[in-house]
């Protein structure tokens, strides 16, 4: 056998090995891959459901909703992404507060507690309401993947735009608004253009 066949194989049992322990280490969670869910219609209305804020209450999406509408935020405490967000979902909270717009964010991660996302809520001073999802049912039900994954609903809880917040992690790079772009018609009495972008971030890790 060449030296260079006898690399390849150990490099090969190496990375199955690696694969193997990083299994057993993610026991009871998944990351979500999308092959077996499906992301919620654009234009069917979402159903009420009820979930746990940080303060242990719990809420209703219909006690929370704004009059003009809500978008409802998947975040996560761990995902470097959602902390490239984070700044820009607290602006756009305070920014359409006033127009009747609430934000409401969403942690369906099984690998992270109530715990940590109060913490979270608190280290990043959120104003608006954040659940904790577990068991990821409203996951589930919206078919969301990814943190952060934005699904905007107009009053009627319609559902009128789901994806990506903006283009770009890096804000010095965004050139498209695709959220307050759909928030910004919505408000306006016109039909969104653009209903759906690709989200991008971190999977989603759910309970086995």
């Amino acid at each position: 056998m060449h030296k260079r066949d006898s690399f390849r194989i150990s490099l090969s049992l190496a990375l199955a090995l690696i694969f193997l322990l990083a299994g057993d280490a993610w026991s009871g969670v998944r990351a979500w891959t999308g092959d077996n869910i499906t992301a919620a219609a654009i234009g069917s209305t979402i159903a009420d459901f009820k979930l746990s804020d940080t303060s242990g209450k719990e809420q209703r999406l219909s006690s929370l909703k704004g009059k003009n509408g809500t978008a409802l935020i998947f975040i996560s405490t761990q995902c470097p992404v959602v902390r490239d967000y984070m700044e820009r979902i607290s602006k756009l909270a305070a920014d359409y507060k006033e127009r009747g717009v609430n934000v409401v964010a969403i942690n369906s991660n099984a690998s992270e507690t109530m715990d940590d996302v109060k913490a979270h809520a608190a280290a990043n001073n959120l104003s608006f309401p954040v659940l904790k999802d577990k068991d990821n049912k409203v996951a589930d039900q919206l078919g969301a993947q990814r943190t952060p994954e934005v699904f905007f609903l107009d009053a009627s809880n319609k559902l009128v735009y789901h994806g990506r917040i903006d283009n770009h992690r890096n804000v010095s790079l965004v050139i498209s608004n695709d959220l307050r772009d759909a928030i910004e018609a919505t408000l306006a009495g016109k039909p969104v253009v653009k209903t759906e972008a690709n989200a991008f971030g971190c999977t989603i890790k759910r309970a086995s």
